[in-house]
């Protein structure tokens, strides 16, 4: 909401397009944005009424759309104070190029568009205004924001004041810790969340999800190549067992046995155009710029949610209260997957990761805060010892500044290393800002 306000005030506001997966919460918070933010708010559904389409084929004239649209839409629509919602915009190419022209010609009307499968739309040149349009990408919740929809605003505060690199107290590190459980089980899907924050009710956060993924599976139908269906949908199924395996390299062969890379590119990036699993390549040393470094040949997929991962596992809820074995073997997978989604939402660089055999070593994540480059471990325990990161600084010495562990060890700077415990992991940058800040006063 923030991000929106500060767009509505920019002066060098453009045409809004909302990017996010489908039931992340896009259409929500436009009309949220409009109730608070505006006068009124004009909202324009492309799937559920295709004949608005037809303002958009017959003239690039901005006017007569925008008459053309007050008309249909009942309501007036008035630069500055009415926020108009252009939704499920996926699939009408003529709107999503119309911004060029409303951005050119008429900068006082505040438009934003959202869809689902935008990322893949927007992969097609003929419909992309470059340079006429302002982007955001809506996330799946955080941590924190799982914690203030349970009404733990206490714990949210005293995450927010930590300002020394020392221990949190029992009362709150037991507590956080077993909140943390429960978000891997909801994820950050808000309908999830709700049904677990509000009504407690296990079954509806379960059905929930099995819904959403339904809902995805019935967009890999939207590829225009159809021979590319079963082909997604195998690897999207692929993704449990591609990260439950020690080495979790991508590899085809999971997803079918003889399967070639080939033949399956395609479909693995139309998933990643549509932004339901994140591909993260592997880097063969800590440089600038990241992607100088990257094997293209090698990469892991994570998926776009924690709660879906779960679910896509059929992992059920109660294993995580019983140390269920199956939580166990996949506990691994489920915190990586938790602190890439939160990476990703802190630093403007996708991160890599680094690997290397006989002997085997493997950095989980590679991350870019400003010009550094920093190693970090993921581990689902406590009483944690990373002979990777050992390594890692052995190899690249002083390129490696800080080492960052997330694990469920207390807070706390040893040395070089940076053990960040797992549900602080939302506060990673300010952490580490804090840790680079203490070793340049000890050099002082």
């Amino acid at each position: 909401m923030k991000e929106l306000e500060d767009w509505k005030n920019s002066p060098y506001r453009k045409p809004l397009i909302l990017k996010g997966v489908r039931q992340v919460g896009k259409t929500w918070i436009l009309k949220e944005f409009g109730r608070t933010c505006y006068e009124n708010t004009a909202y324009f559904n492309f799937d559920e009424h295709e004949e608005y389409k037809q303002f958009f084929e017959t003239t690039k004239d901005v006017d007569r759309i925008l008459q053309n649209l007050m008309m249909a839409g009942g309501q007036k629509i008035l630069p500055e104070k009415t926020l108009i919602i252009f939704d499920e915009v996926q699939d009408c190419p003529k709107v999503i190029n119309s911004m060029k022209y409303f951005c050119e010609n008429a900068p006082e009307y505040h438009i934003a568009c959202a869809g689902s499968l935008l990322g893949i739309a927007l992969a097609k040149p003929s419909s992309f205004p470059v340079g006429k349009v302002n982007f955001m990408q809506i996330n799946p919740m955080t941590f924190t924001e799982f914690l203030l929809a349970n009404g733990d605003e206490k714990f949210v505060a005293c995450l927010d004041t930590v300002d020394v690199l020392e221990p949190l107290p029992d009362a709150f590190f037991n507590p956080l810790y077993e909140r943390l459980k429960m978000y891997y089980v909801t994820g950050g899907m808000p309908e999830s969340v709700l049904m677990w924050t509000e009504a407690r009710d296990v079954n509806a956060m379960q059905d929930t999800l099995a819904d959403i993924i339904g809902a995805y599976e019935r967009d890999f139908a939207k590829h225009p190549d159809v021979s590319e269906f079963p082909k997604i949908s195998m690897i999207w199924k692929s993704v449990p067992s591609q990260l439950a395996r020690e080495n979790k390299k991508f590899l085809y062969k999971v997803v079918k046995e003889g399967a070639r890379a080939r033949e399956y590119e395609d479909a693995l990036q139309w998933l990643t155009d549509a932004r339901l699993v994140h591909k993260i390549y592997r880097s063969t040393a800590p440089g600038l710029p990241v992607s100088a470094y990257d094997d293209l040949s090698a990469f892991k997929i994570y998926l776009v949610d924690v709660g879906l991962l779960r679910r896509l596992a059929n992992l059920a809820p109660t294993a995580f209260g019983e140390g269920n074995r199956l939580f166990t073997e996949f506990k691994g997978a489920l915190t990586e997957n938790y602190v890439l989604q939160t990476i990703l939402t802190q630093f403007e660089v996708v991160p890599r990761y680094w690997c290397r055999n006989n002997p085997p070593y493997e950095v989980d994540f590679l991350i870019q805060r400003e010009n550094d480059v920093f190693p970090v471990e993921v581990k689902a325990e406590a009483n944690t010892a990373g002979k990777s990161l050992k390594k890692f600084k052995e190899l690249f010495g002083e390129k490696v500044k800080l080492r960052i562990r997330f694990s469920l060890d207390n807070l706390k700077l040893d040395g070089d290393v940076l053990n960040i415990p797992l549900f602080m992991a939302d506060h990673a940058d300010r952490l580490i800002g804090l840790a680079l800040d203490g070793q340049r006063k000890s050099i002082l």
